[in-house]
Formats: C-alpha cells, structure tokens, sequence
C-alpha cells in the first residue's frame, strides 16, 4: 500500500475543509489496495485556527504560508483552496517542484496561464487535475454511458444552467468573490464553469459563444467577519466595497461536433438556494437532469414504441461500483461532500497508476477558454471564436 502525502493550501476555509475531510476519509469507502493519503501540512492565513487544525490533523505540519510547503520532500501532492488569483502562481510553482497538483476550480485567471499549466503538467510528467467535482457524482457516469453507447444518437442542443441567492439581497455583505483583483472572472470562473464541466465532460468542446455577464449591485457593505451567504440584517456598515466582477451571465453556444448550447448561471437568484440542471437532447433521445434529486436521471428514448414515449427516471445505485462504495440500495442520495470523497480518492489513484483522469489540467484549459470567452464576448458584444487543439 503506497501512501500519498498531501499539502493543503487555505485549510481554514469551506473548501480547504472539505478537501481535509476527503482525504482523511476516502479509504473508509474506498479501502486503502489503490493507495491511501496522508495529510502532512496544512496552509491556513488564520492564526486561530492553526492551533484547532492540529487537534483536527494530528501530526500535520501547520503554515502561514503556501510556500512553505512548495519545497518540502515530504510532500507528494499539493492541493490549492485557495482564491482564484493565486491559482496560477502556486499551481505553477508546485509543477515545477515536480509535485502532483489538485487545484480547484477555475484554474487559472485566464486561458493563457492555463494553458501554459497544462503544457508544464505534461512536461515534467505529473497528475494535475482541476477540482470540478460535480460530475464525479455516479449519476453522471450513467450519463456519459448512454451517450457513449449512442443511445441518444447525436447530440444536437445542450441546456444548462446553476443559480444561487447569496447575492440576491441587495443587503448581501460584500466578499472576496466581487472582487475583480481576487476573483477576476467574478460567477463565470466561480460558477460557469461548473456548468462548463458538465459540457465538456458530456457533450464536446465549444467552438464559440456570445455572453452578455451582468452586475445587479453595484456596491455592497463591508461588515468584518462576513462569510458566504450572511446577510447585513440590523447592522449599519460604514463603508460599501464596489462590486468589480459579473454577478450573472447569460451564454449562447456552439460545439466542435456541431450541437448548440444555451446556458445561464448566477449568484443573484433570489429564492434559488442551489439550482443546478442540465438537459441534453440527441437525435434518438435526451437525458434531464436536476441537483434537486441528486442521483435520479431522466431519460427519453425514440426506441420505446408509439404510446409509450416518456421520460424514465433512473435512481443510480450499487451497479455502479462508485455509489455502491457508500450504499447499499439506490436513492439514499450521495452529496456534495461525496464527490468531494470521490474526487480524492480519484486523485490519489491517479498517481498510484500514474495515468491522468478527467478533469486534467487540458481539461481546466479549455474550460477557461470558454471563460475568457464569455468575458470578451459580454465586452466586446459579439460573438467569439474559441480556439481548439
């Protein structure tokens, strides 16, 4: 059994939370015959809670600072949670260490600097991979599986679309992601590209697109200690912070195999605490999907006989060896914090057998070229070209 050591990088956060819990419990569902992991360091900004990650992660060595463990032989694999602008120059400094590499998403502040990650993954011959784990969920293996198999024929429109409120309210304190030097990409890199997986996992590559990105609220409050999701309820802010980075978008798009898209993604939904579908609609059928059932497919067949057409629901369960890791009968729905489960395990096979897996950081590069694509097209308003390998 060969142990993967790990760095996490923004330990204190939701996500660098997240990604501690996945790595630490993974082997519990997945046994330990493909490799296991240890956390070795932990990057957190936050003096108090560096005293709390070592009760958390017993022997784990606690930093102040990513660089610290850029160098370090005892780390394997360097996991990045930190906020959008840094991604670039850590991901970059770790691949030149030589280290593997799990960066969340997006990967990087433009498509330059992720391609230019892309190319030094492969060039010093490392697993990187990009944290888009929604379609790690089993439901989306089931998908792939029948459009591989042809049985919705040729795929020919795509829709799509994730939405939340966190912004809905005017009111909403401001936080680092409206801030276009922390978050430069504002929802498209945070939320598109969410939606982005999805089609490049299931459908193909864009080829171009027209966007229109969108601000609602212009300045929000600045309250000390505000956090995702709070709100400014009984307080009297002093100070309002611009919001410098789109709060929605609206997107129009083609594939390289000839089907088109229609997708709109935004943080300023208000009512939507997490709404995620997408439907995909072929030649002989179509599959829907909602993150409100979580693990239940819809699916439509031309194949069924003439008063019998209909969309199915398929519930995923244990025939697929994924979801059969952590339960026994379908519809005890698998959730975000089991992708994030599946998505290390994944990782830490990976490296095991040394073969990359979806999302690699080629992946993450088109993925952001579709982002600076929505950002110059809404600029420029007009349709843009997105170039493909």
């Amino acid at each position: 059994m060969r142990e993967i050591r790990v760095a996490i990088l923004g330990a204190s956060g939701w996500m660098g939370k997240v990604h501690t819990m996945a790595f630490q419990t993974f082997p519990h569902f997945f046994g330990t015959a493909e490799g296991t992991a240890r956390i070795a360091a932990l990057v957190t900004s936050s003096a108090s809670y560096a005293e709390e990650l070592k009760t958390l992660v017993p022997g784990a060595a606690v930093h102040s600072h990513w660089k610290a463990v850029i160098d370090d032989p005892d780390i394997d694999l360097v996991d990045i949670c930190l906020p959008d602008n840094l991604h670039y120059e850590v991901a970059k400094a770790a691949l030149l260490a030589g280290k593997h590499v799990l960066c969340e998403k997006p990967l990087a502040n433009s498509a330059k600097e992720a391609g230019e990650l892309a190319a030094l993954a492969r060039q010093k011959g490392v697993i990187a991979r990009v944290g888009h784990a929604f379609p790690c969920n089993p439901v989306h293996d089931l998908a792939r599986e029948i459009i591989e198999a042809g049985e919705i024929g040729e795929i020919r429109m795509f829709k799509g679309c994730q939405h939340v409120d966190v912004f809905g309210d005017p009111e909403a304190p401001f936080m680092w992601r409206a801030d276009g030097q922390l978050a430069p990409t504002g929802i498209v890199g945070d939320t598109g590209s969410h939606v982005f997986s999805f089609m490049e996992r299931l459908v193909g590559r864009v080829s171009s697109l027209i966007a229109e990105n969108f601000i609602t609220t212009a300045k929000r409050p600045v309250i000390e200690g505000s956090a995702l999701g709070m709100r400014a309820e009984g307080q009297k802010p002093d100070r309002f912070a611009e919001v410098t980075n789109p709060d929605g978008t609206h997107v129009l798009c083609r594939f390289e195999n000839g089907a088109h898209g229609i997708v709109d993604f935004s943080r300023v939904a208000t009512g939507r605490k997490f709404m995620q579908t997408y439907e995909i609609y072929g030649t002989k059928g179509s599959l829907a999907f909602t993150y409100d059932e979580i693990n239940r497919l819809r699916f439509y067949s031309n194949d069924d006989r003439s008063g019998r057409r209909g969309y199915r629901e398929i519930d995923v369960g244990p025939e697929n060896p994924t979801y059969k890791a952590f339960l026994p009968l379908p519809n005890f729905a698998l959730g975000y914090n089991e992708t994030k489960i599946i998505e290390a395990a994944q990782m830490v096979r990976s490296i095991i057998r040394n073969e990359p897996l979806w999302p690699t950081f080629d992946s993450g590069h088109h993925i952001c070229q579709i982002v600076d694509a929505c950002m110059e097209s809404s600029r420029l308003k007009r349709w843009v070209d997105i170039a493909l390998p």
